[in-house]
């Protein structure tokens, strides 16, 4: 395990050091590039004091350049354009970096701090419900799989309800794979920035995240319920029936609880085997978690989140907030990949003991 936190903690340094470096070749280029936009005029002189808005004062400038360079008049007036473009294009991105250029002040971080900190209590709000929603999703379509293959329904009503109820999983299978941008905008016309439950709905039913890992959970428990500790533990008198609120079934409270335990049952069995193998699956679903969450911010355009600010900062070049932003992410992503291996280690020296 220590390994494990020092390839962590070294990849974390690396990746710092590459976006730091990075971020400091990008603005020694801009200014390079505006020193040199600035000493190609810069010969002659200081002219700030001229207003490039008064005709009689540029008017002067052309007679001024005239007089000290005398007889080339087409040269000075191809000079006298371009100190005239100059100046306007100065003007001009004053005027437009005039909202859109930001350094990286004190107050400016401590309001990406809290975006961030909005970003990760739904993150952590939406990995939490995947990750219930995924263990409970694949228990239920197991147990209904099972209860289907014991008890086959010989009656025509008990056929034309499992078959509407077959109907009605697939209509929900269809709507968790759909993108979020296309449920958002089928359900609602307007965003503002109170949205957190919203943005945490959308997270968890959309994009395929929870239907894909609850696929594979479900995967799991099939391949351990074909292992030959099963027919061992049925011998040994544990409950195999999978009837719902039978005796020796599984009731709908334990499948539904947030603390799954399934005490006397055979199930019990396979449910802890595939939840240990399913937690190696965790760093994958969390890359995807915020992969989703930020086409969410990004794709609908919801203000005032940390993954629009990237994209808003990056249109506007300004690169010192964009590296903060990408690094807070980053993080995230290898903090759950720590929590995740710390989780696993721990499974398995329970299974060792």
């Amino acid at each position: 395990m220590k390994s494990r936190l020092i390839e962590h903690i070294a990849g974390m340094i690396v990746v710092s050091l590459v976006l730091l470096l990075a971020f400091a070749l990008v603005t020694s280029t801009q200014k390079t590039i505006r020193l040199k936009t600035k000493a190609s005029l810069g010969v002659y002189g200081d002219l700030s004091f001229i207003d490039f808005n008064s005709a009689f004062e540029r008017a002067l400038l052309k007679d001024a350049i005239n007089s000290y360079f005398p007889g080339q008049y087409d040269k000075n007036d191809s000079l006298y354009g371009a100190i005239v473009r100059q100046k306007q294009r100065e003007f001009d991105s004053k005027l437009l970096d005039a909202n859109v250029t930001e350094r990286l002040t004190g107050s400016r971080f401590i309001e990406i701090l809290g975006m961030y900190a909005k970003f990760l209590l739904i993150y952590l709000l939406v990995m939490f419900l995947t990750y219930y929603g995924v263990q409970t999703l694949g228990v239920f379509r197991f147990i209904y799989k099972k209860r289907r293959s014991q008890y086959p329904a010989r009656a025509i009503g008990g056929r034309l309800a499992r078959g509407a109820l077959d109907f009605f999983m697939g209509i929900c299978t269809m709507l968790l794979f759909c993108p979020a941008y296309v449920i958002a905008y089928s359900i609602r016309t307007e965003f503002n920035t109170d949205t957190v439950i919203f943005m945490v709905l959308l997270g968890v039913i959309s994009n395929g995240v929870l239907i894909t890992y609850a696929n594979k959970f479900y995967a799991f428990l099939v391949a351990e319920s074909r292992k030959g500790f099963v027919d061992t533990a049925v011998v040994k008198n544990l409950h195999g029936s999978y009837r719902f609120h039978a005796a020796d079934g599984i009731s709908f409270s334990a499948i539904l609880s947030p603390f799954k335990h399934f005490k006397g049952h055979v199930f019990d069995h396979i449910f802890r085997n595939a939840r240990f193998q399913y937690l190696s699956t965790i760093k994958e679903q969390a890359s995807f978690l915020i992969t989703g969450l930020i086409i969410i911010e990004m794709a609908l355009n919801i203000h005032g989140y940390l993954n629009y600010e990237m994209l808003r900062q990056l249109l506007y070049k300004n690169y010192s907030i964009v590296i903060v932003i990408i690094l807070c992410i980053f993080y995230t992503v290898k903090m759950t990949e720590i929590l995740a291996d710390l989780m696993i280690h721990r499974e398995a020296k329970r299974y060792e003991n």
